[in-house]
């Protein structure tokens, strides 16, 4: 698998192995494959039935490039997608639809250790960081960011790994209590969690500036910029279409809650790929960065708003990136000088530079954004056409689904986002009940660990001096 940069693609190629723990490219830009693998119709329908670890091992097996040796691979996957892990699935599979109503579906992609989707790429991405660090002999500092899930999904998959040390920052304000307990809970030894006196984009800058800086450029990366968790997403996809299609062939819609536009991202290489995705509706909350992007043609900087679904409070959305480069027609130049102007003026136009809107319909791609009266009218349909409850952020895939569904007979499957014990609050005052939560997270908020969190102001300068007190050889060049 040949990987290149957004930003620059006459640099010699990447092998997917070094990208894994590269994150972003030296040039700022995010890496891409110089072409997209095929799945035909036949392949398809061949993992029709199939387990969930056949379906992972088939995608990401193209995806990889032979970079990874199939055992060794098949061992990662059996190991990410384990009953200790997943051991809330029934019946084994462990993406499964929920019937809502007639054609429209919710694939549960939360039975992972920290019920939420993010699980599903960050077990198979911890497995392959620490196989590639220890065939390498190296050790590798991770720097993320996260708005919600992502902070402790990472944390459960790295936690404890000898080859992985990972900081982890996230808003001081925004998250609900119950992920910013799951993260308080996973601190210490190689975890270290970094409370920002800011918002998720101030965290995300952060990462950015210091990941352009010659001593920390060589930091890792598990936020969705890294293309491992991108490929890791991709075979949920394909899942999710085998499931709801009657026939191999058969169109289906997709509905994805978005915020960083990661998820959406996978989804869309599944139908670059060759699954017959017929529209990909990207669904946001009052963020509505994204809508109005897809709706004109115009991306444009917009202060996050906090709000019941907060992992979506995003106002640049560091995935999109991706797609504009296929947008542009692969032009690494355009693409530069598109984003440069976006950070420079905060607004920038399609239009400007060739393409348009269209651009985006042509590739399958519509959106619509909810509110909070949305999501707890979504959050009640779903209760009343199926006793399932959902989460504010699913419920902003629903609430757009129900509205883009045609009654054409093409199935619609909103992907789920996190089980809804980790929003109480909105449940509660949508349905005047909370969801039983799991045994494994009764009490979660009572055991938060004293000094959980390292807190620092929006400041470069604070975060460096932590990372070269805490982080192994931060500064050295074992770090890869």
């Amino acid at each position: 698998m040949n990987m290149i940069s957004t930003r620059d693609t006459s640099k010699t190629a990447q092998s997917y192995a070094d990208v894994l723990l590269a994150g972003l490219a030296p040039d700022g830009g995010l890496y891409v494959p110089s072409e997209y693998p095929q799945l035909s119709r036949a392949e398809l329908q061949e993992l029709k039935g199939h387990s969930y670890r056949d379906i992972a091992f088939a995608i990401k097996k193209k995806l990889i490039g032979g970079d990874i040796p199939d055992k060794d691979l098949r061992g990662m996957i059996d190991r990410a997608y384990s009953e200790s892990s997943f051991g809330a699935a029934e019946g084994g599979n462990i993406v499964p639809l929920i019937r809502v109503e007639d054609d429209f579906y919710v694939q549960q992609l939360s039975l992972g250790p920290t019920a939420a989707f993010k699980d599903m790429a960050m077990q198979e991405l911890g497995q392959e960081m620490q196989y590639e660090l220890k065939k390498r002999g190296e050790h590798l500092t991770i720097l993320g960011a996260t708005s919600g899930d992502t902070g402790s999904a990472a944390e459960a998959a790295f936690k404890g790994l000898t080859s992985v040390t990972l900081f982890m920052l996230s808003p001081e304000v925004g998250m609900s209590a119950f992920q910013k307990a799951q993260m308080g809970m996973l601190s210490g030894g190689n975890i270290f969690n970094v409370s920002v006196r800011g918002r998720f984009d101030d965290c995300q800058d952060l990462v950015k500036e210091l990941k352009q800086e010659e001593e920390f450029s060589k930091l890792g990366a598990v936020n969705s910029i890294n293309w491992g968790r991108i490929s890791s997403q991709v075979p949920y996809f394909v899942s999710g279409y085998l499931q709801a299609a009657a026939h191999i062939g058969d169109p289906v819609d997709f509905v994805v809650p978005s915020g960083n536009f990661g998820d959406m991202l996978s989804g869309y290489i599944a139908k670059q790929m060759g699954v017959p995705i017929r529209r990909l509706i990207v669904a946001t909350n009052e963020n509505t960065v994204l809508d109005t992007l897809f709706k004109t043609g115009i991306y444009t900087l917009a202060s996050a708003q906090v709000t019941s679904s907060p992992s979506m409070d995003i106002s640049k959305a560091s995935n999109y990136e991706r797609l504009a480069f296929d947008v542009l027609k692969g032009d690494a130049a355009a693409l530069t000088r598109y984003m440069s102007e976006f950070e420079s003026k905060k607004r920038v136009d399609l239009k400007d530079y060739g393409a348009s809107a269209e651009d985006f319909t042509a590739l399958g791609f519509s959106s619509d954004s909810s509110s909070h009266t949305d999501r707890l009218q979504a959050i009640r349909d779903v209760y009343k056409k199926c006793a399932y409850v959902i989460d504010p952020h699913t419920a902003d895939g629903v609430s757009v689904g129900f509205r883009e569904k045609k009654s054409d007979g093409v199935p619609m499957v909103c992907m789920g986002t996190a089980l809804a014990v980790k929003f109480e609050e909105t449940i509660q005052e949508a349905l005047g009940f909370v969801p039983e939560r799991p045994v494994r997270f009764k009490d979660l908020e009572r055991g938060l660990p004293e000094k959980a969190f390292h807190v620092i102001d929006v400041d470069a300068e604070q975060l460096r001096q932590l990372i070269r007190k805490h982080a192994p050889a931060a500064n050295s060049s074992d770090v890869s």
